[in-house]
């Protein structure tokens, strides 16, 4: 499993998202993907309780723990990098968590369009 090269949507190296808790599709803190990442885990975002709710509501949910798969559960305020489409929708039902661009794998764009990024960007990322 080859990743595709590390830049993000600004054109520069991909920055990590996040190792506490630890996310990515490689499960080595950056939104870098691969061919067989079909779910194109690549927009790192920052959890609130609004996305977390909807996830939930929409069937994933990321809050609860699942210990016996590593996985702590997710609350306001966490990186994690978030398949594209699952962003897009969220973005289109007005409950878009922020996102940090320098973490986002250019990739993310081949399904959210880099206005839709920029608009939920982190607010020391807006431009």
């Amino acid at each position: 499993m080859e990743k595709d090269p590390s830049f993000n949507v600004l054109g520069s190296a991909l920055a990590p998202c996040s190792t506490d808790p630890m996310t990515g599709f490689f499960r080595n803190g950056a939104c870098d993907t691969c061919a067989t990442d079909h779910g194109s885990h690549t927009v790192c975002a920052v959890m609130t309780d609004e996305f977390l709710a909807f996830s939930k509501y929409v069937g994933n949910d990321l809050s609860t723990p699942r210990l016996e798969f590593g996985f702590p559960g997710l609350k306001a305020g966490d990186g994690w990098c978030l398949c594209a489409s699952r962003f897009l929708q969220a973005h289109e039902e007005g409950c878009a968590p922020q996102v940090n661009l320098h973490a986002t794998h250019v990739r993310a764009l081949e399904i959210v369009p880099i206005d839709v990024l920029h608009a939920n960007a982190t607010p020391d990322q807006k431009t």
